[in-house]
This record gives structure tokens, sequence and C-alpha cells, in this order.
């Protein structure tokens, strides 16, 4: 982590999938957060200077031998501490409250009770505002000098305070839209408890960027590979407004990409003025996925194959360039670089630890540690055009992952043509606008069908519609039975070889965005 603004809010990682939804929270309300890992001293963080800490939700229970937990120092470094989850219940902990196994586990969104005659914090919330809760232990008795500011219908303590020594604790999650008033709270806490003022905006941050660029790469040369994403829109943006024509990019087309959209990406490209090799690998990568079914294999295989052909590509040039720039961004830290703390691993990052050890080019993040919000409105600072400030996101394995199982040539016609319908008809309605991403999944499975009077043995295509504010959390896009069943009608007229669809109503948690 770079030390990008002093003082910060430092938000210590104890495994929850919603840690980055803190950081981020935090940051909207102008104020810079970090995220640290566990292990770190207390010593070591009074270093940062920090303004307030918040200790984050988990996986673990407080029971576990193997438990993550905190120097207790931090309790005294004299500055406000807000515990959220398993958060609050290690401080209870480590305090000396008791913790047990709770008699009714309590997971979804509840009414919460603030007692507000006890506690200042709440003055932003109604009573019975809704929370998310998610935790399977609970609190029995305080620590010492602790008092208890707020209850669910099944959780006797759902929030605790020591006023006096500015410590606090929740056991709803205020990071998730589906607390109410989450964003609020925190605002109390960060501006009023902890007297926090405003110090982290985007303004300036191109100007630093572009002279950090400078000043690493001198006179060397800087190459970047391009997915005509958002990410590493900006980042080329960003090298090349900083060295000009010892700036080169690369798109390498993997041939696992939407209908029509290489063509589309390449003029797109072009069209900013930046300096683009296109190169057409497509048959290397289906050579080296075939019979491949395993999720994780896929995305390293990808990986693998797509450093090899752009190293190939840039070590082509006349003048070897020394430097790489990756857009990689702070939650592709946060959630594939295990030292960073024990945050469960969902599946692998194409843009974090996926280079080679013997790597023959020296790194360049600019965006290392932004999030993908910050990012867009970067990009607008940039004059990128909307069309790329709202793109959906697209995997960087592409298509690879939208066909569970196998990928052969048939395979990816069938999830291009249904994609291709799906984009079309939901993009002419009203709701396009609303939703995060909409696209289609090949099935692994076929099923009986009677199509002209005949019998059919042919796939299921699967479709996958969200709304979501930043992927961390998503719901189900309640989309229209009549466009639902114009969908279906559309891929099974046209789309060889599916005679059935379905749709996906899994939210986000427990299913993730993609299938694999």
């Amino acid at each position: 982590m770079s030390n990008l603004t002093p003082d910060p809010v430092i938000i210590i990682d104890f495994g929850s999938q919603l840690t980055q939804n803190i950081a981020r929270r935090v940051r909207e309300l102008e104020i810079y957060s970090e995220v640290h890992p566990p292990r770190e001293t207390a010593a070591e963080i009074r270093q940062r200077n920090p303004k307030a800490i918040i200790l984050s939700g988990g996986p673990a229970s407080v029971f576990d031998p193997a438990a993550p937990t905190v120097d207790p120092g931090i309790f005294r470094l004299g500055v406000p501490v807000l515990g959220i989850c398993y958060g609050m219940q290690l401080m209870a902990h480590l305090l000396g409250g008791k913790v047990v196994p709770a008699e009714i586990r309590e997971y979804g969104v509840t009414p919460f009770h603030p007692e507000k005659e006890v506690s200042s914090l709440w003055r932003s919330l109604a009573d019975q505002s809704p929370v998310l809760m998610s935790h399977g232990d609970a609190l029995l008795s305080l620590p010492k000098g602790f008092r208890k500011t707020g209850r669910t219908r099944t959780t006797p303590v759902a929030a605790m305070e020591d006023g006096e020594n500015r410590l606090y604790g929740v056991q709803f999650h205020p990071e998730v839209t589906q607390t109410l008033h989450g964003t609020d709270f925190l605002r109390t806490f960060l501006l009023e408890i902890s007297g926090i003022r405003p110090n982290w905006t985007l303004s300036g941050y191109i100007e630093r960027q572009i002279a950090s660029i400078r000043e690493t790469v001198g006179k060397d040369h800087l190459i970047c590979a391009l997915s005509g994403g958002i990410d590493s829109t900006v980042t080329a943006l960003l090298c090349h407004k900083a060295l000009g024509d010892r700036f080169q990019a690369f798109y390498v087309d993997n041939g696992l990409m939407r209908m029509g959209e290489s063509e589309q990406i390449i003029r797109d490209l072009q069209g900013l003025g930046l300096p683009l090799t296109p190169v057409d690998a497509g048959k290397i990568f289906l050579d080296r996925l075939k019979g491949v079914r395993n999720p994780e294999r896929k995305r390293k295989i990808i990986g693998k194959t797509f450093i090899d052909v752009f190293w190939s590509e840039a070590l082509s040039l006349p003048v070897r360039p020394r430097y790489l720039a990756q857009g990689t961004l702070y939650p592709d830290v946060i959630e594939s670089v295990s030292h960073k703390g024990p945050s469960s691993m969902i599946k692998s990052h194409h843009n974090v630890g996926g280079l080679p050890k013997k790597n023959p080019f020296r790194l360049v993040e600019p965006l290392r540690d932004l999030f993908k919000d910050e990012v867009r409105r970067l990009g607008t600072q940039l004059g990128l055009p909307e069309t790329f400030i709202k793109k959906q996101p697209f995997p960087g394995p592409g298509l690879a992952i939208r066909i569970i199982g196998a990928i052969t040539p048939e395979r990816l016609r069938m999830v291009r043509e249904s994609d291709r319908i799906v984009r079309e008809e939901i993009g002419r309605q009203a709701i396009a606008a609303t939703l995060w991403q909409y696209f289609t999944v090949l099935l692994p499975i076929q099923s009986v069908g009677v199509m002209g009077d005949q019998r059919t043995y042919e796939n299921v295509v699967a479709i996958r519609a969200v709304s979501s504010q930043d992927g961390m959390t998503a719901d189900v896009a309640e989309l229209p039975h009549t466009l639902l069943a114009q969908l279906s009608h559309r891929i099974i007229a046209e789309v060889r070889g599916v005679n059935r669809v379905v749709y996906d109503i899994s939210p986000k948690p427990p299913g993730t965005i993609e299938w694999e």
C-alpha cells in the first residue's frame, strides 16, 4: 500500500467478503481508508497515525483455535475503534466479555432497535431500522466499562460501546446497502465521534500519477495490455499522457470474446489515440483449453497463455521495454494476495499474482490504490466517453467461464449467439440502465424437448441479470415475465442446439455473479 494520504482510517481484515465494502463506504465520505492484515502490531498501526480503526467481520468464531485475532494494544491507542460483527465479538472477547454460540443464529435483514437514550451514535437511525445480520455467535456478557446500545428480536446485545474510551461494536453490517442507514451510521462514527475531516478526493490524482510514472520509468519504455475495459483503458491513458511515444499498448484477442466485441474494442481504443497493436491469438488459447473443465484451471491456462503471447509480442519491439503497466485495482490486491489478510479467496484474479517470478519487466500500477467507482470517476476526468464509463464488467477469461465444462467452437457459438440476443433485447428496455450485468451461461447438461413434432435432446442456457452498486453484493433483476418469455423464444428459435432456457434467481451472496 502506498502512503497516498496520512491519517487514514485503518480497517483490519478478519476475512469478511465485505471488508472492501467498508473501505469503499469510508472513501465515499471523502475519508481515506486502508485495509491491513490483523497480524500488524499496535506499534505498526500507530506509525500510520490512524484517525480511527474498524475491525471487519469474518467467517471465524472466536472459539476456533486458528481464529484471527489482533494486538489488544490497538484499544489503548487513544483512537476510536469500531468492531463490526466478528470484529465486535473479538473486541468483547479480548476485553473480558463473554461470547457464546447463539441460541438462534441470525442471517438476513432484521429490524434493529437502537437505545438512543444511552448513545449519540444512533441519531441517524430510526427505531426498527432494517440491518443485515450474519452471525452464529452472540455476546452474553459485556466487557467492563461497556453498555448495551442496541438489540434485535433474537439478539439481546446487537450493539455496545465504551464511550469514555471511544470503543464501539455493532453486530450488524453497516457497509452493505441492505442496512438502510448504514452509510449515515458510519458518517456519525467517523465525522462526529472520531472528529475526522474529509481528506480524500481524486482531484490532483491524475497529475500525481503522471509524475510518478515519469519518475519510475525515466528514459525507458513501457508497455501495457489492453482489454477494452475501464481499468486497463484508464491505465493506458495515464501512461500515454506521461510517456508519449515511449508507451506501446497491445490488445490480445483470446478468441473468447462476445460476438463482434474484439473488432469494436480495437476501433474504440484506436479512436482514443492510443498506440495499439492488435494480436489475433484465438487458436492458441483454444488449443490449450481443449478438454479442460475445471474453472480454476481455465483461469490459470488463460492467464499463462496471455502472458506467453503478450511477452512474445512485447519482446519483439525494436526497443526492448523495461516496464509493464497493469490495471490492478485495490480490490484485486485485497482479494488475491494472501499476505494482506485472511480474506477467503473465491477465485483467482488475472491482474494479481499471475506473473511468473522471472518477470522481465518492472511493474507500474497507477490504479492499485483505487476502487472501481473511483476509476470510473477518473476516466470521466480523462475525457472517456460514456460508453467506456458505463460499460458492463466482463471477466478477464471471457466466455471461457460462461461455458460450464469443456470449451469447444460449437459451445462458444451457442453462448455467443444467446448472449447477443440477451444484450439486444434487454438493451432496448428502460430497465437496462439499472442493471450491473446481464448475460447467458451455457450449462453442462442436456434436456429433452419437442421441436417441430420431433424429440430433441439439446443444451440448456441460463440467463443471468443482476443489479448491484459495486459487484460485491448483487440482487436478482426483476425482469418482466413478458421479457423473459421473449428471450426464451428467441434463444430457442435462433440458437441451434439449445432447447431450454432458465433464469438464475440466486443473489450474491450466496452465489457469485459469474458461474465460474
